[in-house]
C-alpha cells in the first residue's frame, strides 16, 4: 500500500526513543522528511544518524516542551528547517507517578500542553496550505481505572476529547485529527522494561492479562499511528484508535 509521504513533511516530538523514533523511522522508510526532539542532545544525534539512512531529510534538536518558549521556538525552527510541515506527531510524556502535586504539574505540561502548543503552532501553516495531519497519542489508562488515581491516566484523556474538537474544527481547512491509544509497549530501557527488572511480579500480572501473551512492541503502535497520519487514511478524522491486542475490557460501538 501506498502511504502517500513520499516528499511530505514530518514533525515528531519525542521522536528519539520507543514509539516516537519508531514512527519517526516508519515516516523516513515511507519518504518523508522528519523533525525530531527529545530532551536530550546525544539522544537526538543518535537517532538523526540511525534514520540518515533513508536517504531522507532528517533534522533534530533537544528541547524541553515544559519551557514554553523554547519550545515554540523550536517548532518554528523545525518548520524552517523542513520548509513546511504536512504531519504532527507529538508524543512527549512526563509519565505515569500518584502523590505529589508535581505529577500533575509535569503531566499537564507535558501530556497536555506539549500537543496543545505544538498544535497551535502548526495549525496556521496547514490551514494556508489547506492540508495537514496530526495525530495524538493517548493510552488505555485513559480508558479505563488503572494503576490507581494519576495525573498521566487524566491527562492523556483530555487528549482523545481534545482531538476530537480539533477534528470538528478544522476539518473545513483540510487538516484531519486523530487518537491512537496504545496498550503496555516494552523496549529496552523504556517504563515495563524497568518494571519488569523492579517489579518483576507486577510485570508478570501485566504480562498475564494479555490475550496474545505478551506486550506490544513500538513499531506495531507506530504503523497505526503512521496509517493514519498518512494519506490513506485520508477518510479517517476525529477517530480514536486503540492499538492494544485486546489487553482493555470495553467495547465500542
Amino acid at each position: 500500500m501506498d502511504l502517500g509521504l513520499q516528499g511530505r513533511k514530518a514533525i515528531v516530538v519525542g521522536g528519539a526513543r520507543g514509539i516516537g523514533y519508531a514512527v519517526a523511522e516508519v515516516l523516513a522508510r515511507e519518504g518523508a522528511d522528519v523533525a525530531l526532539s527529545a530532551r536530550g542532545e546525544d539522544s537526538v544525534k543518535d537517532a538523526v544518524a540511525s534514520l540518515s539512512r533513508y536517504g531522507t531529510k532528517i533534522v533534530g534538536k533537544p528541547v524541553n516542551v515544559k519551557k514554553a518558549e523554547d519550545y515554540k521556538t523550536w517548532l518554528e525552527w523545525a518548520i524552517r528547517e523542513l520548509d513546511g510541515v504536512d504531519v504532527l506527531i507529538p508524543l512527549s510524556s512526563a509519565g505515569g507517578g500518584i502523590g505529589s502535586e508535581k505529577y500533575w504539574h509535569n503531566a499537564f505540561e507535558t501530556d497536555v500542553m506539549g500537543p496543545v502548543r505544538a498544535v497551535d503552532t502548526v495549525i496556521p501553516v496547514m490551514t494556508e496550505q489547506k492540508r495537514g495531519s496530526i495525530v495524538l497519542v493517548a493510552t488505555t489508562s485513559a480508558l479505563e481505572a488503572m494503576g490507581g488515581p494519576q495525573a498521566y491516566n487524566a491527562m492523556k484523556a483530555s487528549l482523545i476529547t481534545y482531538g476530537k474538537q480539533l477534528a470538528l474544527a478544522h476539518g473545513k481547512d483540510g487538516i484531519r485529527v486523530n487518537v491512537v491509544s496504545p496498550g503496555p509497549v516494552e523496549f529496552e530501557g523504556g517504563n515495563w522494561d524497568m518494571i519488569k527488572g523492579t517489579m518483576e511480579k507486577f510485570y508478570q500480572s501485566q504480562l498475564r492479562q494479555q490475550p496474545i501473551g505478551r506486550l506490544g512492541r513500538p513499531e506495531e503502535v507506530a504503523r497505526a499511528i503512521v496509517f493514519l497520519a498518512s494519506e490513506a487514511a485520508s477518510w479517517c478524522s476525529g477517530s480514536h484508535l486503540v492499538v492494544d491486542g485486546a489487553f482493555t475490557n470495553r467495547t465500542h460501538f
